[in-house]
């Protein structure tokens, strides 16, 4: 039989620890400063600190680079790009970069430094002046950059520099044209006859609109004639140089000066010149000759050129006059002649060349 009095400490059927007797056991220390149940715990950790909202410097810059960004946008869409690259618009930039940094700089407005950074870097002077241009480039719309003035100068019927005295006084474009066409005819002639060649049009005349000086086109044209050249090569060293004074000849017959070889050492050009357009710096080799003359101070321009193949070992004039060839059907080697006269003026363009020139006192 259990005694009652130790009933209590005996544990239950649990397998439960007994609990202690009321007082405690005996000998038993309590330890002082011992925390209570109810005592608060205290974490050693600190406390997250609160955030704190961004300052004006950085909601100056995000708005600064907003309202610039905003400002070159309007100035591309409106075609007002010639702004960009002005004193003013550079020194907005710089005020916009200044104030990002120093948003980037500050603790509490760095986010907004960092956007206000990226619609900097994305929307700035170069970036919208780079689509300026490529807008521009593709549609061919210069015209809206430009002023009044810069419309009216682009209109200019003359040549800068060149008055309107001295064009009305050289000869017109029917007159270069008639003489052209005689001396090439007569120069075929001589050298037929001389040599039995026969002749082949190289080409077709070539009027070229001539600028003014001032952006745009004038009323004046380049001149080039009808280019002819020889179906048999000419190889013989002494053989080029008859067929050259054969062209002399008549070159002088119509007015014009001797003829001068551009491909001799004894030319101004240097021999590195030489060997890259002709081939060589002795004529003996060379695979191109080029001679010319002029009727100075008349616009009238004079070139025979003589394209010799089998002075190309390396086969590089071939391969040009192949190509030349398949365009213009000419023979790969032998004796070009042509003409070329720059600032023409047709008479059926001389009076309303003069008419438009009174628009112009000042230029």
């Amino acid at each position: 039989m259990v005694d009652p009095k130790r009933a209590r400490y005996i544990a239950g059927v649990e397998g439960a620890p007994p609990v202690p007797p009321p007082g405690g056991y005996h000998g038993a220390r309590r330890v002082e400063g011992a925390p209570t149940p109810s005592s608060p715990i205290v974490s050693s950790a600190e406390a997250p600190a609160e955030k704190q909202p961004a300052n004006a410097i950085g909601w100056i810059a995000l708005v600064t680079a907003i309202l610039f960004a905003l400002v070159l946008l309007g100035t591309l869409l409106a075609g007002l790009t010639d702004l960009l690259y002005g004193v003013t618009m550079l020194t907005l930039q710089l005020v916009v970069v200044g104030v990002v940094v120093a948003a980037l700089f500050s603790s509490r407005g760095r986010v907004l430094g960092a956007s206000a950074l990226v619609i900097t870097l994305m929307l700035n002077v170069a970036t919208v002046g780079a689509m300026s241009a490529l807008q521009t480039s593709a549609s061919g719309s210069y015209d809206g950059q430009k002023t009044d003035e810069q419309r009216h100068e682009e209109a200019y019927p003359g040549i800068k520099d060149l008055s309107a005295g001295e064009v009305l006084r050289q000869p017109s474009l029917e007159e270069v044209r008639a003489q052209s066409d005689a001396a090439l005819a007569e120069i075929r002639n001589r050298l037929s006859e001389r040599f039995g060649y026969t002749w082949t049009e190289a080409g077709a005349e070539d009027l070229r609109p001539e600028r003014n000086g001032y952006g745009g086109e004038s009323m004046l044209v380049q001149y080039i004639s009808v280019p002819w050249m020889t179906n048999e090569p000419i190889q013989d060293h002494d053989r080029k140089l008859a067929v050259m004074g054969v062209i002399e000849d008549v070159l002088i017959e119509y007015g014009m000066y001797g003829m001068y070889s551009f491909n001799d050492p004894s030319s101004t050009l240097d021999d590195t010149i030489l060997e890259k357009f002709y081939g060589s710096t002795d004529p003996l080799s060379q695979h191109t000759w080029e001679w010319y003359s002029d009727n100075y101070p008349d616009p009238l321009r004079f070139y025979a050129m003589i394209y010799d193949l089998s002075n190309d070992p390396d086969g590089e004039l071939r391969a040009e006059r192949e190509a030349e060839t398949a365009t213009t059907g000419e023979p790969l080697e032998g004796l070009q002649i042509y003409f070329l006269a720059p600032e023409l003026l047709s008479e059926d363009d001389r009076a309303e060349f003069e008419e438009r020139m009174q628009e112009y006192p000042g230029l």
